[in-house]
């Protein structure tokens, strides 16, 4: 890689037991420690599991990102670790329940993203996320962030909102179900917003309702902006990764000496939505 800036990212692949709170955090700081890094990036919905069958429960397991047992103890490892780290929780906010995402750095709570795209029956037991997309700045790094989650995958649009707001690194909590999909689409929304991509997913089964059972696909990756899988994970293993990421790859958005991942948009031609702000890429 080309001498600058750069960080230590990885990711952290557990297996929740659906309920068991104290006991997931406890696995994946243990997994975490395994490797050294800058900035790691937990599953979704880690402190909880995936499958709720009620609103009830919902609630029940659900934690303040601001006090809530499982952002206590992830603030305490990275404060040991001197690191930062993204976690998807189960996000209690007066009693409304969010699929978020908490940013931490060094034992400070940085901020929340809350998940923009529910999934199938997310949508029963989760409020719709109300965040918008966010880009949160790393002291430690000098490095910026972007959080989706999950399925936000699905949607360009997603990826292409935190990159034109400066993000270096996609941080990707996920319970990914549909095999390899996820894991093919976000090579494509590295290259195409040249960006890192950091896929954070679980593994295992949960079988609680009468309807679905979740087969969650593992194979979490790291992906860098040339469309090169730089670490990844099998779809079985409870495991952490970690890689070197020069973030000057991230804000080069040259694609040739004549095109500009942004500076070719033709904004004047695109219907409003997308008519988004001037890229925040720095220097």
């Amino acid at each position: 890689m080309p001498g600058g800036k750069s960080l230590i990212g990885a990711f952290v692949q557990t297996r929740p037991k659906f309920g068991h709170n104290e006991e997931n955090i406890e696995q994946a700081i243990r997994v975490a420690s395994k490797v050294k890094a800058d900035l790691y990036v937990l599953p979704e919905l880690c402190n909880t599991g995936y499958a709720f069958t009620s609103t009830e429960e919902a609630q029940n397991l659900s934690e303040s990102y601001r006090s809530g047992k499982s952002v206590e103890a992830l603030s305490a490892f990275t404060e040991k670790r001197n690191c930062a780290l993204v976690a998807g929780l189960a996000e209690n906010d007066n009693g409304k329940v969010y699929n978020s995402s908490i940013v931490i750095e060094r034992g400070k709570i940085i901020g929340s993203y809350r998940k923009t795209h529910l999934f199938y029956r997310e949508k029963l037991w989760f409020s719709p996320g109300d965040t918008g997309f966010r880009v949160f700045d790393l002291e430690n790094s000098g490095c910026r962030i972007g959080p989706l989650i999950c399925f936000d995958w699905f949607f360009p649009e997603a990826a292409r909102e935190v990159a034109i707001k400066g993000a270096d690194i996609i941080c990707h909590p996920s319970n990914l179900v549909l095999p390899g999909k996820a894991q093919q689409g976000m090579l494509t929304r590295a290259f195409e917003n040249h960006v890192f991509v950091i896929t954070a997913n679980r593994v295992g089964i949960e079988n609680r309702g009468p309807k679905d059972k979740f087969k969650f696909t593992g194979r979490s990756q790291i992906v860098s902006p040339t469309m090169q899988k730089l670490a990844s994970a099998k779809s079985n293993e409870s495991i952490a990764k970690s890689v070197k990421l020069d973030l000057e790859l991230a804000r080069n958005k040259e694609v040739t000496s004549m095109n500009g991942v942004f500076s070719d948009r033709r904004v004047e031609f695109y219907t409003e939505q997308y008519k988004s702000e001037t890229p925040q890429i720095l220097q």
